[in-house]
């Protein structure tokens, strides 16, 4: 990756818009009003905390692109609340408010429901973070999806946990799934299923434990988990469940080789890692993420942590800053508002620097970026630490995981 500016837009204007809007850059036709994008997030509600941070990384981008210089945009923000059919009512609330285009969902299920409206209204959505295969799978002409699939994110996912066994002495040779179940748990699930197989991962799966996301004690299904007793644990988690399931094998007195996550949020995120301590540290969880090596990525991450006291540059901030960056280069071609315009120039959308690992940002023939690349993370210190694969790691994996009580 080059170490260019993130995006400078070829002219200079001035952004104008509410204060209580976001502005995002553009390159427009000649006009007084801003163009409108909508972005559904989940602000309120049991991912409040991943949409927080999400819209964070829009406010950056929309920062970066002022001091760039460009036309009036106006971003419309909708709170999902969390809530699956959300996603409909908010896609018609935004489109309703004169947006041409969208950004969202987040989540998997309220993407579902968003890019059903987007479809029906011939609005393009771009989608930052959601992971359902079926997403790109069901004949949708107006998306345009900047996150890993869950085959994609698993079949790297579960190369990164074979790469990091290899070798290992003890050599784990069992493992157990703890998996959230819902849309996502269970489309990484099957991803998973299939992947372990294909890849041929010496590892043998002793047994696969769901439970409802929205539980707040799961020392039922950690002490199932604990009974295989399993080498590694495979949790599919969102953030508050994967707190609770490092504290339920803390107090169960659980010290597995490894705790090893294929693909989930939560575990990289700062209130993971404030609310476990030294106890979050060698849980290990492959995702996409930013490039550490990059210098302009670094110089993105620091202004981030620095104008957001307390918080983490991460997927959810790196993710919906890539979203507003693709809604941009867009625009700046398309020179319109119009959702059929916009719609086309994404179409042919092809940007080769920006902050996450992989190649370039391009949608294939159902709207998918084949070229997000994949890390496996380590918390250390408090701190998710890239340590695979090597072209990109900048710590060895500590393997196996220290003793919870002897921390």
């Amino acid at each position: 990756m080059s170490s260019k500016r993130l995006w400078t837009p070829s002219r200079r204007t001035i952004l104008s818009g509410a204060a209580a809007s976001l502005a995002a850059p553009a390159i427009v036709r000649a006009q007084s009003a801003p163009v409108k994008v909508g972005v559904l997030l989940p602000t309120s509600g049991i991912l409040a905390y991943s949409g927080q941070v999400a819209a964070r990384g829009v406010q950056l981008a929309a920062t970066v692109a002022k001091e760039s210089g460009a036309p009036a945009i106006e971003v419309i923000s909708y709170d999902t609340q969390s809530k699956p059919e959300t996603g409909r009512t908010g896609v018609e609330s935004l489109v309703n408010a004169g947006c041409s285009v969208l950004i969202g969902a987040w989540d998997s299920a309220a993407t579902i429901s968003a890019a059903q409206a987007c479809e029906a209204l011939k609005v393009p959505l771009v989608i930052n973070i959601a992971s359902a295969p079926q997403i790109t799978e069901q004949g949708f002409t107006q998306i345009f999806r900047n996150f890993t699939p869950a085959g994609q994110l698993i079949r790297a996912a579960v190369q990164r946990i074979k790469e990091a066994t290899e070798g290992r002495s003890p050599q784990p040779k069992t493992a157990v799934v703890l998996y959230a179940n819902d849309t996502f748990g269970n489309a990484i699930l099957g991803a998973l299923n299939k992947l372990w197989v294909d890849l041929d991962v010496p590892i043998t799966i002793l047994d696969r434990i769901g439970y409802d996301e929205k539980a707040r004690d799961l020392s039922v299904e950690v002490a199932k988990a604990k009974a295989t007793g399993a080498d590694i644990v495979l949790p599919i988690t969102r953030v508050n469940d994967a707190v609770e399931i490092v504290r339920q094998m803390v107090k169960q007195k659980w010290n597995p080789l490894a705790i090893m996550s294929p693909g989930s949020p939560g575990p990289y995120e700062k209130s993971f890692t404030d609310a476990l301590g030294k106890y979050g540290d060698d849980y290990m969880v492959s995702v996409p993420w930013y490039d550490p090596r990059n210098a302009d990525t670094q110089k993105l991450v620091k202004r981030f942590e620095t104008e957001n006291p307390g918080q983490r540059f991460e997927l959810n901030a790196g993710f919906s800053y890539e979203a507003v960056q693709i809604v941009v280069d867009a625009l700046a071609r398309c020179k319109s508002n119009a959702p059929a315009e916009i719609h086309a120039a994404l179409k042919t959308t092809n940007i080769t620097n920006h902050p996450m690992y992989g190649g370039p940002i391009m949608f294939d023939a159902k709207g998918q970026n084949p070229n997000i690349g994949c890390v496996l993370l380590q918390d250390r210190d408090g701190v998710p630490l890239v340590v695979g694969p090597a072209d990109v790691a900048v710590a060895q994996a500590r393997y196996p995981l220290l003793p919870f009580d002897k921390r």
